[in-house]
């Protein structure tokens, strides 16, 4: 029902946006709500807008830098969270929306899923291949150790070492294992034994804890700062059940401290009696070649060869003589077969010669203009050029007549 035009009052939309704005803040200065992020956006300034919603309404939500600094994981659409803030309202638009300054993971802590996060981005990458690990020395000389001087952790691999091999060198690289700064520190200390280059294997170490007492060792400069590594890293973080990203990057992963010391630094005494079967060992085989060859030296030396030798060479020479001697037989014997072979040979071509019937007085005629066997006189003309072909010799004559 409206009013009479003297109680009639008029506002103007700022007016009205003002005076809504003041009833919306005043009644809800800071309040949880619970929804789904959709049309995520991450602005150039840093700011964050986004929408939560659930079933039957959305709200409209904007994150400023100063806020979101202090996120832990990384908002996605389609994440269920629970958001803090204080319901506000965007003159510019006309919109309702919450200014957020906190933001929970729902059915998920934020340390839990800015660690599943990291991880699998790290992955992605590639840091966690085999291909990037390097094989532990078997026995380094220099060791370092990163790790709080006054942790158990340092207390645990200096006892290991101590029992199993104290003449190992240990460089301790002295930083804080949680807190503010700490994962600078860490980081910078694995990058400090790389440029030392006498290191020959890097422990990075820290005794049990809660997921926010390791966190260190969940931060991304610090896997980046053992993936770059070019000396072999060992994590050695927490507990056996304890899995840090650390752990992950590493050359290799050892469940505790002390393990990870163990794994560096061999048992002295195993190696001891390693070295003492292997003399040993090395020892017979050396006695048992050294009999044989003696043996074979004693059966050489009784030899008829070496104990009558001129008379080996003597063997020998008759050997060749007799040799010789059975060629030159050879030899003359196949010469004879040979002459008498060709000898056979000889007379059948004297036989099947044509002109050797000439030696019997006849002669071979032939024309000169072609030289043609003349066969018949018929092939002849008076006067023509004839060669008559006799045992021994030729004569040139010209047909006088022809009968």
């Amino acid at each position: 029902m409206r009013t009479d035009a003297k109680e009639k009052h008029i506002y103007t939309v700022s007016e009205l946006t003002k005076y809504v704005r003041v009833i919306l803040e005043g009644s809800f200065p800071g309040v949880w709500v619970e929804g789904e992020i959709s049309n995520f956006i991450l602005h150039s300034s840093g700011h964050m807008y986004f929408t939560i919603r659930d079933a039957d309404a959305t709200l409209k939500c904007a994150m400023f830098k100063r806020a979101n600094e202090r996120l832990k994981f990384k908002l996605a659409n389609g994440m269920k969270v629970i958001c803090f803030g204080a319901v506000s309202v965007y003159a510019a638009r006309g919109d309702y929306q919450l200014i957020v300054e906190e933001v929970e993971p729902k059915g998920v802590g934020a340390m839990q899923l800015q660690f599943e996060q990291l991880k699998e981005k790290l992955r992605k990458e590639g840091l966690f291949d085999e291909v990037h690990k390097v094989k532990i020395p078997f026995l380094p000389n220099v060791v370092g150790i990163v790790t709080s001087p006054t942790g158990a952790a340092i207390r645990d691999i200096l006892n290991v070492a101590r029992r199993r091999f104290s003449n190992v060198e240990i460089i301790i690289a002295p930083v804080r294992v949680q807190g503010d700064g700490s994962k600078d520190e860490i980081a910078e200390a694995i990058r400090d034994f790389n440029r030392f280059g006498k290191v020959d294997v890097i422990i990075v170490a820290r005794g049990g804890g809660s997921l926010e007492d390791l966190w260190a060792f969940n931060e991304e400069v610090v896997a980046r700062a053992i993936y770059d590594s070019e000396i072999p890293v060992i994590s050695g973080v927490g507990h056996e059940i304890d899995y840090t990203i650390s752990d992950f990057v590493a050359d290799v992963r050892a469940p505790t401290p002390s393990a990870a010391a163990e794994l560096v630094l061999p048992n002295k005494e195993d190696l001891v009696n390693l070295v003492a079967t292997s003399a040993a060992r090395l020892k017979n085989a050396l006695t048992g070649t050294l009999d044989g060859m003696s043996q074979r030296f004693a059966a050489l030396r009784d030899s008829y060869i070496l104990r009558q030798p001129l008379n080996i060479v003597t063997q020998y020479e008759q050997r060749i003589d007799d040799l010789k001697k059975g060629m030159a037989l050879g030899i003359d014997h196949i010469v004879k077969m040979r002459n008498e072979n060709f000898g056979m040979l000889a007379g059948k071509l004297a036989v099947l010669n044509p002109l050797a019937i000439l030696g019997r007085g006849y002669s071979v005629t032939s024309r000169v203009s072609d030289g043609a066997i003349v066969k018949d006189v018929s092939a002849l003309a008076k006067g023509e050029e004839v060669e008559t072909r006799l045992g021994r010799g030729s004569f040139i004559a010209k047909v006088g007549e022809i009968k």
